[in-house]
C-alpha cells in the first residue's frame, strides 16, 4: 500500500483525522482456510423429509439474508460438508424482513434481523425458540452477545455480525468532509446523497442531529425529525439500502448513508472513499440468525448456526464483509487489519457516542407513519 492511500484514508472521531488504510477488500474472498473440524458433533445426516423433527438433518436449507453479507465460499462449503442443498435468498432492509413474514411467507429455516427487529418479531410470535444444545459452539461468542438486551442468553438468535451506521463520502469530491451528520444537508452536494431505506435509521439521523435520543417517543421530536428529512429530501438522489455501495465505488455518490462492512466494500474499488463515524454519535447494531416460527428444516438450521460459528468460518465471513464479529475465538483467524481498525472496533470513546436502536412498541407507529410521509411528498 502506498503512503498516498495512508494519507488518503482517513476516520474522522471526534473530529480528529486518524489514518485509516485498506487493502484490497473483494480479492481476499475465501483467504481463510474452512477448516470444519468438529462438524461431526451431528447425529446422523437423514432426511427428515421435510425436517420438522428436532434430531435430523434435512437435505434442503432456505436462507434469507441482507445483500452483500457473506462469505462466496461460506454455503458451497455448508453444503459439501453436510450434504444439504441451501436456497439463499437476500432482502434490503428490516422493514422488507417484517413485511414479507407478516404477509404469511414461509418456507426460510434462518432470516438475519436486526437487533431491535428481533424484540419485534418476537412480540409477533414470528419467532420460535433455538435448541441451544444444536448449537455448542455458542461458547465461542464474546460474552457480551450472549448477554444481549435485546435476546438474554440467545433464546431467540444468534449474532452474525455487528457494526455501525455512518457516512460514506468521496475524499476528492467532498474536499470539505467533516464528521458530521450535518454533511448531509449540504446543498453544494446536492443529488450526490443518499439516504438508508430503514425508517428508523434515517430517522435516526435527525435526531443525532437535532440532540435527541434515538429511541424517543415523545411525537414532537418524531414530527421535528421528520420535517429535517424533508428539508433534506431535495437533495437527495434516493433513499437506498442496496445500491449505494456500487454508487459510491463509481464516483456516482459523494455522500452516502451507510452501514460501515458496506461502505468499505466502496473503499476496495475506489481509493478516494472513506468512512466516518459522526461526532454527533451513530447507531450500533447487531444482525443475528434466527428461525421463524413456520421454518420447515429448524435442526438443519441449527446445524448451519452452528457451522458458522466456527472459528475459521466465523473469520472467513468477517474477512469478506468487513464487518466486527461477535465470534471470539475467531480473532485469531480475522485478517489483523480488521481488528485495528478503529471503523470497525471502534475505541471506548467512541462507543460512549453509539446507540441501539430499540423497539419502541406502539410508538412504533409514529415513525411509520412519519415516514411514509416523507416519502409520500
Amino acid at each position: 500500500m502506498g503512503k498516498r492511500e495512508d494519507e488518503l484514508r482517513v476516520l474522522f472521531i471526534k473530529g480528529m483525522n486518524e489514518p485509516m488504510s485498506r487493502r484490497g477488500f473483494l480479492r481476499r474472498a475465501g483467504t481463510t482456510g474452512l477448516v470444519l473440524a468438529g462438524a461431526g458433533w451431528l447425529a446422523g445426516c437423514g432426511d427428515d423429509g421435510g425436517g420438522s423433527g428436532d434430531t435430523e438433518m434435512s437435505d434442503q436449507l432456505n436462507i434469507y439474508n441482507w445483500s452483500d453479507y457473506i462469505a462466496e465460499d461460506t454455503i458451497p462449503n455448508f453444503e459439501e460438508e453436510f450434504g444439504v442443498s441451501v436456497t439463499y435468498d437476500n432482502y434490503s432492509s428490516n422493514d422488507t424482513l417484517l413485511a414479507k413474514l407478516q404477509s404469511g411467507a414461509t418456507g426460510y429455516d434462518i432470516i438475519v434481523p436486526s437487533d431491535y427487529m428481533v424484540t419485534t418479531m418476537r412480540q409477533l410470535d414470528l419467532l420460535q425458540p433455538i435448541n441451544l444444545d444444536n448449537v455448542p459452539n455458542i461458547e465461542n461468542l464474546y460474552p457480551r452477545f450472549r448477554e444481549a438486551p435485546f435476546d438474554p442468553g440467545n433464546e431467540y438468535s444468534i449474532p452474525w455480525q455487528w457494526g455501525t451506521t455512518g457516512i460514506g463520502y468521496n475524499m476528492e469530491q467532498v474536499p470539505d468532509f467533516r464528521p458530521s451528520w450535518e454533511m448531509m444537508w449540504d446543498e453544494k452536494y446536492s443529488g450526490k446523497i443518499t439516504m438508508l431505506t430503514e425508517i428508523r435509521d434515517v430517522f435516526a439521523v435527525a435526531l443525532f442531529r437535532l440532540g435527541y435520543d434515538i429511541n424517543t417517543t415523545d411525537a414532537a421530536q418524531i414530527n421535528e425529525a421528520k420535517d429535517m428529512l424533508l428539508e433534506q429530501k431535495p437533495l437527495l438522489k434516493h433513499y437506498t439500502s442496496d445500491t449505494y455501495i456500487d454508487e459510491l465505488a463509481s464516483n456516482d455518490t459523494w455522500l452516502a448513508h451507510g452501514y460501515s462492512g458496506d461502505v468499505f466494500q466502496a473503499v476496495a474499488e475506489n481509493e478516494s472513499v472513506g468512512y466516518a463515524i459522526p461526532e454527533e454519535g451513530a447507531v450500533i447494531w447487531v444482525d443475528s440468525m434466527c428461525i421463524p416460527k413456520d421454518a420447515p428444516h429448524k435442526y438443519t438450521a441449527e446445524a448451519f448456526m452452528n457451522y458458522v460459528l466456527q472459528p475459521e468460518v466465523g473469520a472467513a465471513i468477517s474477512n469478506y464483509v468487513w464487518y466486527a464479529s461477535p465470534n471470539q475465538a475467531a480473532e485469531e483467524f480475522i485478517d489483523p487489519e480488521i481488528l485495528q481498525d478503529p471503523a470497525i472496533y471502534p475505541p471506548e470513546e467512541v462507543e460512549a457516542r453509539l446507540q441501539f436502536i430499540e423497539d419502541l412498541g406502539d410508538a412504533t407507529t409514529l415513525y411509520n407513519d412519519a415516514f411514509a410521509e416523507l416519502r409520500a411528498t
